[in-house]
């Protein structure tokens, strides 16, 4: 089940609700990355009460660990990692075109699907539209995911031409249809999104969202960015796709990105992001914060005693510094990562709030200014002295 009511615009700018089977999510919204069935580092608690409403989990990895059968047994993953709340999940196309880099070795793909070793235990591997509509009707996830070809950006160590996105468009296209046709005879209760792609080019891309929209599905996603593409074309495309989807269905920008690009989605007509930014940079001690970027590992925090943020309310600006987490990096103790992890998801759920709250009161385009402004002062000059 999925309703999607739009209730603001402001120019490409949209306010909206969606409904699911587990749950109500206010849009636009951020969807912290659960690849294993868990946020890194992160407790569903702690997700909770920063306002998290909905997680990714991921199709290809949960089916290779812990595999169908355990999760079968636990009704999906919602009771298996203890969110209760909507959880959306990858097809595993991106996965699948991750094993085998730029040059395309370790897969093979064909008009059946894509034939692998698994990256766990060796064994030969076969994912197929059909069969990532099972695992995601096992899982139980809210919003499934066609299953697709990501199309690379570079392809053999050169940039991915014309005819090459077309004819990875057009695969997608083809699965799209398999994907519909067997998520309808599993009788799954959830919503399938279509995944746009098409590379850089905008003619492929409206050709593929033209296509998808004849599917009537629940939800579209935009594909195929975030994968290597200077940030000049994702921008360019990130511009022209949103606009080309059917104005009464949510719209997913899927792995993008900086807070700045999560703004500029939204500026775009996007109301569904996911990224392993946070918790990815927060393990490498690059956090997030309303006024710029903060690298803990600089020598200069090893004795500040500001807290990360001083205008954020998460747990870890709210009793731990600078200095104790700088600390924690160096000794290699993990509760770094995990307090890192809980303010750059603060940071990125609250900023979703903030920008819903800007909809709501028809000031987005002045809200949008102000955070620009203060992103770039910078923590020292505009975090607390």
């Amino acid at each position: 089940m999925l309703t999607f009511e739009l209730h603001k615009t402001e120019g490409q700018a949209r306010r909206g609700r969606l409904t699911l089977n587990h749950g109500v999510v206010e849009t636009p919204v951020f969807m912290p990355v659960g690849t294993y069935g868990t946020v890194k580092g992160v407790l569903p608690r702690s997700l909770e009460e920063m306002g998290a409403q909905i997680i990714l989990g991921n199709t290809f990895h949960l089916w290779l660990r812990p595999g169908l059968d355990v999760l079968r047994r636990f009704g999906g993953l919602h009771r298996f990692e203890n969110w209760q709340r909507p959880i959306l999940t990858d097809s595993g196309g991106f996965q699948v075109w991750s094993l085998g880099g730029s040059d395309g070795k370790g897969r093979k793909i064909t008009e059946e699907g894509v034939r692998f070793a698994s990256p766990v235990n060796g064994d030969k591997l076969l994912l197929t539209p059909e069969i990532s509509m099972q695992i995601q009707t096992v899982l139980n996830s809210d919003i499934v995911m066609q299953f697709d070809e990501c199309t690379p950006y570079e392809t053999q160590g050169r940039i991915t031409n014309e005819r090459e996105a077309r004819a990875s468009m057009e695969l997608s296209l083809r699965w799209a249809r398999r994907s519909r046709d067997e998520f309808a005879r599993l009788g799954n209760p959830n919503a399938l999104f279509g995944i746009v792609q098409g590379g850089m080019f905008e003619g492929l891309r409206e050709e593929s969202a033209a296509a998808l929209a004849e599917l009537d599905l629940p939800g579209y996603a935009v594909g195929g960015v975030s994968v290597g593409e200077p940030k000049e074309d994702m921008r360019r495309i990130m511009a022209h796709t949103p606009q080309r989807l059917p104005p009464h269905k949510p719209r997913y920008l899927m792995g993008v990105g900086t807070p700045e690009d999560l703004v500029e989605g939204v500026a775009c007509g996007v109301d569904l992001f996911d990224c392993v930014m946070p918790t990815r940079n927060a393990r490498n001690g690059h956090l997030f914060t309303r006024f710029g970027d903060l690298r803990l590992r600089n020598t200069r925090y090893k004795s500040d005693e500001r807290p990360m943020d001083p205008s954020c309310t998460c747990h870890a600006c709210n009793g731990f510094s600078r200095a104790y987490l700088h600390h924690l990096d160096r000794c290699g103790e993990m509760l770094g990562p995990m307090l890192a992890s809980i303010h750059n998801l603060h940071y990125y759920v609250n900023l979703m709030g903030e920008v819903r709250q800007a909809l709501d009161q028809g000031r987005f385009e002045a809200w949008r200014l102000q955070f620009a402004a203060e992103r770039a002062r910078g923590v020292d000059e505009g975090g607390g002295g």
